[in-house]
């Protein structure tokens, strides 16, 4: 064969996150009602602006004295603190953890590390959610407007979002458009995508 063939583009196959991927108790750090448990919710949204009903949230934290655990799986908690969950969104694109306010770690900033899978990506996104108050040398370098899209909000609504409380901590997650997250690229990441 002597033509030259043109490359076609990657193909997305799924997804199945909801098949596979969540089990009983994924979303639960801590148990519903513990000492310090808080819930972090919030909604996933595609480029339009419209909420992504199959898309994966996992999340990576220190706890509250900013310690990061050293405790490998989730799927058996057996009574430790990991710092991961994994929630799928609803139909609605909403997703919640019930889990305890981190600490900064090292000294630093408190956040929640948060990877998204959904829909059309061909790779994992990594993004984080700081704390209201908080910040550190990469949040304060960005522009107001991006550094905005890391920033949870405190959620004083009674009754906000998926079973929320008062006090809880929502941060939504925009896929693209104006109001797009920022992502972060980590080194020797296979299929690196930056927010703006």
């Amino acid at each position: 064969m002597s033509e030259t063939l043109a490359p076609t583009p990657g193909q997305t196959i799924g997804p199945f996150f909801h098949d596979a991927l969540p089990y009983p108790g994924d979303s639960l750090l801590v148990p519903p009602g513990s000492a310090g448990a808080v819930r972090l919710h919030g909604t996933v949204y595609d480029g339009s602006g419209a909420p992504v009903p199959d898309a994966l949230v996992e999340l990576r934290q220190a706890d509250p004295a900013g310690r990061v655990p050293r405790v490998e799986g989730s799927l058996r908690r057996d009574g430790r603190f990991t710092g991961w969950g994994r929630a799928a969104t609803d139909a609605a694109g909403r997703y919640a953890f019930t889990t305890v306010t981190p600490g900064g770690a090292d000294g630093g900033a408190a956040f929640f590390a948060v990877t998204v899978f959904a829909r059309g990506l061909l790779d994992r996104l990594f993004t984080r959610a700081y704390l209201p108050g908080e910040s550190d040398a990469f949040l304060a370098g960005l522009p107001a407007d991006d550094a905005a899209t890391l920033r949870v909000l405190r959620d004083t609504r009674p009754g906000a979002g998926t079973g929320a409380g008062p006090g809880d901590l929502r941060f939504d997650i925009h896929l693209q458009g104006e109001r797009e997250t920022v992502f972060l690229r980590y080194p020797r990441h296979a299929f690196p995508r930056c927010g703006r």
